[in-house]
């Protein structure tokens, strides 16, 4: 099956996902490598962003990650700002349960929806932002194939200090490279 790897699977996102959701996205110890604001948000205002930016959305994909077998839900993986004319889009990655982090499976994660995004969309580039201080994350883009494109200089402020926002991208054909010589 094209969403499942050895331990994980991918599902479409619901509107039942929602409670869960907003758990993850209130938890400031997990939206601290991933989210800018930091914001608290009230349930009401979690459902809209469900209902209009994650399900009523033409150009947004979102998938909850499922731990294969006990099907435990563990995080979310995005396509965003999907630009089909240019194929390009944006992916995001929150594994929202903090006992599974740093164990693959944002890594596993990622790739099935990197091989979804070229294989089956056949986008032509797919690029994501992270936070300059999120070494373990950068690590991970970079072994995977993804290239630093540029930076914004310290437009993030954390912890008393200022951070930049890395840019970084994958193109189709450097995923496919990086495929073949896996083999």
């Amino acid at each position: 099956m094209l969403f499942e790897s050895s331990r994980v699977r991918l599902r479409k996102m619901t509107k039942e996902d929602t409670e869960l959701y907003h758990q993850w996205r209130n938890d400031v110890e997990v939206m601290h490598s991933t989210n800018p604001s930091l914001d608290v948000y009230p349930i009401d205002e979690t459902k809209e962003f469900v209902d209009h930016v994650i399900l009523g959305s033409h150009t947004a994909k979102s998938y909850i990650i499922l731990t294969k077998g006990n099907e435990i839900p563990i995080g979310i993986v995005s396509l965003i700002n999907i630009d089909y004319k240019n194929r390009n889009a944006e992916c995001i990655i929150d594994i929202g349960e903090k006992k599974y982090w740093g164990k693959g499976f944002g890594s596993e994660s990622l790739r099935l929806l990197l091989h979804y995004a070229f294989y089956e969309m056949n986008l032509h580039r797919v690029y994501l932002k992270v936070f300059s201080f999120n070494d373990r994350a950068i690590h991970l883009y970079n072994k995977i194939g993804f290239q630093q494109e540029g930076n914004s200089r310290q437009s993030l402020f954390r912890d008393g200090e200022w951070h930049d926002i890395i840019h970084m991208g994958i193109l189709q054909n450097e995923y496919f490279e990086k495929q073949v010589k896996k083999i």
